[in-house]
């Protein structure tokens, strides 16, 4: 028996392509809410099915907020809703940290205006490097030392350019053998690692310095004139001189677990002064920033600074705005 003749709608295959089209930019681009507007217009599935997905994971989000976020009135911020953001990409077919990607680019600093810091893209792609520039030196990801305290001192230059930094770390060890600390020194987006210096200042030398260009990641082993025993305690200062870069933003430091006193000063040439600074904080480098706090400037000093009394795992960083 012969089938009927099937009919396809044309109108419905050209908004089905529209739809892909739409979401394929929104990927790229952003921003976070049209992204995933168009994720869960492009499947097809009304709110209500998204939430029943959503808790088949484990995760409870309310109509509302899913609502809410693809709006635009509200971002996804607290761990819960972190975690449905990766559920989200898994249940709408999304590439993974698709999602994730765009709520870190696309920041409180963005939504006020602001340039972008790092993305999540290079601060992983970063990641990756520091592991094997750690395997090829042979340092153990744990390096025996736990920070009692650490005080940092940024230079801007004339050009608004990361001149160099210096570092002062108090460290007791925690295992006995320990003599030596690995320095990571991540460089502004356009930087020479190859044009970079490291200076060893006090109780300590240089040991291997290893580049990696693609990333700006420099790292550097910083040699103790003795042994540690657990339990003792050990002070050394270091710089890296940079100024390969163009303009500056920020300056973010990494802290992979709870430790000691931060303390970060950023100094500015006096014919490049910003006009407002700010503190912020990530949980890693996938989450949001959070935590934004306008911080006063000095202009007898030219500079600007914040102490944290004892860093938590995360990222702790001053930004700043030129004009």
């Amino acid at each position: 028996m012969p089938h009927a003749p099937q009919h396809v709608d044309a109108d419905a295959e050209s908004t089905a392509a529209d739809a892909v089209a739409d979401l394929e930019a929104a990927l790229r681009g952003g921003p976070f809410h049209v992204a995933l507007r168009a994720a869960i217009a492009a499947r097809g599935l009304p709110l209500q099915r998204v939430q029943h997905h959503l808790s088949r994971h484990g995760v409870k989000v309310g109509v509302t907020s899913l609502s809410y976020w693809q709006q635009g009135a509200r971002r996804p911020q607290r761990p819960e809703s972190l975690r449905a953001v990766r559920a989200l990409e898994e249940i709408l077919r999304l590439p993974e940290e698709s999602l994730i990607r765009l709520l870190t680019e696309t920041g409180a600093d963005l939504a006020a205006g602001q340039p972008a810091g790092r993305s999540y893209r290079a601060l992983m792609a970063a990641s990756d490097v520091l592991e094997k520039l750690f395997v090829e030196l042979q340092c153990p990801l744990d390096d025996g030392l736990h920070t009692l305290g650490h005080h940092e001192r940024v230079r801007i230059g004339g050009r608004r350019e990361l001149l160099g930094r210096e570092s002062q770390h108090i460290v007791r060890a925690h295992r006995d053998g320990v003599d030596r600390f690995v320095a990571v020194h991540h460089g502004d987006p356009g930087c020479v690692p190859d044009r970079m210096a490291v200076q060893a200042l006090e109780n300590c030398r240089t040991g291997r310095i290893r580049r990696h260009h693609d990333t700006g990641v420099l790292v550097a082993e910083l040699l103790f004139d003795t042994r540690l025993r657990a339990g003792e305690t050990f002070l050394f200062r270091y710089g890296v001189q940079d100024g390969t870069a163009g303009a500056c933003r920020e300056y973010v430091r990494g802290f992979d677990a709870p430790g000691g006193q931060y303390a970060l000063q950023v100094r500015f040439a006096e014919d490049a002064l910003p006009v407002r600074c700010h503190r912020f904080s990530r949980h890693s480098p996938a989450a949001p920033r959070s935590g934004r706090q306008e911080l006063p400037f000095s202009h007898r000093h030219r500079s600007v600074h914040l102490v944290e009394p004892r860093v938590r795992s995360g990222m702790l960083g001053i930004g700043w705005d030129w004009e």
